[in-house]
């Protein structure tokens, strides 16, 4: 089935829904019914009715019978103020609410709705002379299309939950209930989506961050803010110290800056005109400047840079910074720790002449495929370009040719890559590397981004080889992006079962008896001794000894249910043998003490396969 047919299928079962609930609710008055990826949804009103999961079922068995009416999908227009009577007299006021929109603005879209420009219906004409409506059976919807011929075109469907959505987004609005189903073409790739739906229930990172003691919330620090734990904090430590450790092999430099500036450094930069409403904002007891938590930050480093003379010799110059950032961002938009109000990021940045550009984007892309290759994700390229509005800054010129450089460079190291505007930066074109996890979802991660305007914008220069000045171009790259979201990557994509570099806790010791402590003596005294050097160096082992009066079955149970990559078990039977038996994820073995070492090193390299896809 083409992506133009799911699209009709997804779109004709959201209307079939909607008459489901309109044979069960007939007081039911209906928002919009969009295709969403991998199904659709309703916006409903039913008052002080709330439909529950429970009632799913009954909805279900009620679009069954409407699909095995064969119901044709029937398209009529009508001009505008007929349709809007008719919204009238069915009582729908949401549908007369967008049939008013059109009327005097052409459009539904909430953003692009500003009645203070428009002016109102009785000003003038109507933008919009006729609209389109669709009919199956009783059912009737202002829609443009498209639909399947019949309602028993559809594939197979499943209602999966209901939520809360304000009408239109906007939390002035009444709160309606929002249905959202699944569809497909077939059974069987309906069976295998809710197969993947449950995998990725279980690997919730909010419910693994929860069972593994990763990190957590408290109302009292504030919503969007999470609090790492001790586990939670040398798992996210572990990781940054891998990606700085990665930038410096590739010549970047640790610098450090404020939490806080002055609105004057983004004001310059173009981030407060465009992004001032997110910015939390600090009032200073002692003098007037405005300051704020910073969100980004790229308009320091463009600050150590200017802080000296700079010559093409010195060229490029390249800093890193893993640091906080702070984001005023909406509540109803927070979660786990997709979305945090803080949100610590790898940044990285590079100044360099132009004819540098190619070499330093393939250096970055060398970076994120390595990290990337490292905790088994597979890569793919989102080229994000500018589209023709007026949200960007900067030459358009410039754009094109920055635009070209980074297809260059992507095309150069065989990377798969897909273009689209309209997600590029609003000072640059950029990379978007696109990971998938080990349940087969996508996710964008690092960025690599051109910046031509805030050099010209800091007055940014170093001398060329002729004692002129120029403006350097600026390389924005995050390899994580913001550690927080990740993290929650990363812990979905493992299931929890870290690779050894890290995992909070690598190595447990259980004991069978108190007979064996002076053989555990000489385990703990080999594993202080290690060493792990790849990917990150110097990562002593970290170790904990089990050796309370417990049963060996309850401690193995304790250990596997914190997803500890490596037990030792200790016993009687090993300490005669002069042995250790070791239990995996993968498998259990048994080796003499003396290999225990050479091991640990072989297993921390090569031991970084995704677990399957069947491991809670």
């Amino acid at each position: 089935m083409s992506d133009e047919q799911l699209h009709a299928m997804r779109h004709s079962l959201a209307h079939i829904t909607a008459a489901a609930v309109q044979r069960l609710w007939p007081e039911a008055k209906f928002g919009v019914g969009p295709v969403v990826d991998n199904g659709f949804y309703y916006d409903i009103d039913l008052g002080e009715t709330k439909i529950s999961e429970q009632q799913f079922g009954k909805i279900e068995k009620t679009m069954r019978r409407i699909i095995a009416e064969k119901q044709d999908f029937v398209r009529t227009t009508v001009p505008i103020d007929e349709a809007i009577a008719w919204a009238e007299t069915h009582n729908q006021p949401y549908k007369v609410e967008l049939l008013n929109d059109l009327k005097r603005a052409g459009t539904t879209v909430a953003k692009d709705l500003d009645a203070a420009a428009m002016g109102t219906i009785a000003d003038g004409a109507s933008a919009v002379e006729e609209v389109s409506f669709y009919t199956n059976g009783s059912f009737v919807d202002l829609c443009r299309g498209p639909h399947v011929a019949n309602t028993g075109d559809v594939g197979a469907f499943k209602l999966l939950r209901v939520a809360g959505a304000y009408w239109r987004g906007n939390e002035h609005n009444p709160q309606m209930q929002r249905l959202y189903g699944v569809a497909f073409a077939t059974q069987g790739e309906l069976d295998d989506y809710l197969q993947r739906l449950e995998l990725a229930r279980q690997r919730d990172h909010r419910k693994l961050g929860k069972e593994l003691d990763l990190y957590t919330t408290s109302p009292l620090v504030g919503v969007g803010l999470p609090l790492f734990t001790p586990r939670g904090t040398i798992l996210r430590d572990k990781v940054a110290e891998y990606s700085n450790q990665l930038r410096q092999k590739h010549g970047f430099q640790k610098v450090w800056t404020p939490h806080i500036t002055k609105k004057d450094l983004y004001e310059t930069s173009g981030h407060w005109a465009k992004f001032g409403d997110e910015l939390f904002l600090v009032k200073s007891q002692e003098t007037s400047d405005e300051m704020a938590l910073k969100p980004m930050n790229c308009p320091h480093h463009t600050q150590i840079f200017a802080s000296r003379p700079r010559s093409y010799r010195d060229m490029p110059v390249r800093y890193l910074e893993t640091t906080t950032d702070y984001r005023d961002e909406k509540t109803g938009e927070l979660g786990g720790l997709n979305r945090v109000r803080s949100l610590t990021q790898d940044d990285s940045h590079v100044f360099c002449r132009p004819d540098q550009i190619e070499g330093e984007i393939n250096n970055l892309l060398a970076a994120a495929r390595e990290l990337y290759s490292t905790i088994g994700m597979q890569l793919r390229v989102r080229l994000s370009y500018r589209d023709e509005s007026d949200a960007y800054l900067g030459d358009p010129a410039l754009w094109e040719s920055a635009q070209g450089q980074l297809k260059a460079a992507v095309e150069k190291v065989g990377l798969e890559f897909f273009e689209q505007a309209g997600e590029a930066a609003f000072y640059g074109p950029k990379i978007d590397f696109m990971a998938t996890d080990a349940i087969g979802r996508e996710h964008q991660v690092a960025t690599v981004q051109l910046d031509f305007v805030q050099p010209q914008r800091f007055g940014l220069q170093y001398t060329t080889s002729d004692g002129s000045f120029t403006t350097p171009v600026m390389i924005h790259c995050a390899l994580l992006g913001s550690i927080e979201r990740f993290l929650s990557v990363f812990i979905e994509h493992t299931g929890g079962w870290f690779p050894l570099w890290a995992a909070p806790e690598q190595v447990r010791v259980l004991t069978i008896n108190d007979s064996v402590r002076d053989y555990v003596d000489k385990i703990a005294s080999i594993l202080t001794g290690v060493t792990l050097m790849k990917p990150i160096k110097y990562n002593d082992v970290r170790f904990t000894i089990d050796d309370r009066n417990e049963s060996l079955g309850k401690k193995i149970r304790e250990a596997t249910a914190v997803k500890i990559p490596i037990q030792i078990i200790v016993g009687p039977k090993d300490q005669a043998a002069g042995q250790v038996s070791i239990r995996t994820h993968h498998d259990e073995l048994t080796l003499p003490l003396e290999q225990l070492a050479s091991y640990l090193h072989t297993y921390g390299v090569v031991a970084n396969t995704t677990p399957t896809e069947t491991a809670s």
